[in-house]
């Protein structure tokens, strides 16, 4: 009886955890199934020489435009590679290009919304120079870039992350503005609280659930973005095995393989909708007004 009477308690939190997560998936269906498949590309990219694949850049001229079969997957491309390991390899590329991008968009626009939307002396400058930057379209500044810079994985990273950092900028300081003429905040700087102490903590924990949201659409736009670049020549170099040059490589070749840009085209606009889908869903699930809808 002790032992029952003993266990009880550990089932009893177990159950309501379980029951917790039935009740997220079911309120967020299309968030869980986001989340599903966002984990599973992260796991393909880590665990991509564990998939049955080869060397991406190993070529095979004696192989090129091979059908699908039990060998290839996938079949193979113009000159003979494994279009199966280009495919799965290609998630390094884009999961890294988001990620790094989305990382270094948000630290960077949170320091400049942070202080542009808390000292006004210095909002008006700032936010005039990041609307400079919104005015000139994204892929043209990118093209920019990299074409001065020469192509690169770093190159494309820095090239997308300058054209999302004002996007982040706008956020943030649209947040501080509303923040900062709170109570506690007011409270705060009439007892005489360093300026640094009332950012990180009274300002700053109000951006994090719109930031999190934000980073995931961030995500998505460098993903779609880097293939972009690719696809036009000016994105990695062309040995890189990503989406965009998988579908720039295999243009030429689409009215005999389609299956050259077709996978890879895939690949990419289930990554960019679940990552979106993601969004959605954390948006939901974070902004308390929404919250309450559901």
């Amino acid at each position: 009886m002790s032992e029952a009477t003993d266990r009880a308690p550990g089932l009893g939190i177990g159950a309501a955890v379980t029951s917790a997560r039935r009740s997220l998936v079911a309120r967020y269906p299309l968030a869980a199934a986001g989340a599903v498949i966002v984990v599973l590309i992260v796991l393909a990219a880590v665990f991509a020489p564990f998939l049955g694949t080869a060397d991406p850049l190993a070529l095979n001229p004696m192989q090129r435009l091979r059908p699908p079969s039990e060998a290839n997957w996938l079949g193979t491309d113009q000159f003979g590679r494994d279009l199966w390991t280009r495919v799965v390899y290609g998630t390094r590329v884009s999961l890294t290009v988001g990620v790094c991008v989305a990382v270094l968009s948000v630290a960077i626009g949170l320091v400049i919304g942070l202080v542009a939307g808390y000292i006004r002396l210095l909002d008006a400058i700032v936010m005039r120079v990041m609307d400079g930057l919104m005015a000139i379209p994204d892929i043209l500044l990118a093209i920019a870039l990299v074409s001065l810079s020469g192509a690169s994985l770093t190159t494309v990273i820095i090239a997308i992350t300058i054209p999302s950092v004002p996007r982040v900028v706008r956020l943030v300081r649209s947040v501080v503005l509303s923040v900062r003429e709170e109570p506690y905040v007011e409270a705060a700087v009439a007892v005489g609280t360093p300026l640094p102490k009332i950012l990180i903590r009274h300002v700053l924990p109000n951006c994090v659930p719109p930031l999190i949201v934000q980073a995931t659409y961030v995500c998505a736009f460098a993903m779609l973005t880097e293939a972009i670049l690719s696809f036009l020549g000016a994105g990695t170099p062309p040995e890189i095995p990503s989406w965009g040059n998988m579908m720039a490589e295999g243009r030429m070749f689409f009215p005999i393989a389609p299956r050259i840009v077709l996978f890879p085209g895939v690949a990419l606009a289930l990554t960019i909708l679940a990552v979106n889908v993601l969004g959605d869903g954390l948006r939901d699930r974070l902004d308390p007004k929404l919250a309450k809808r559901v």
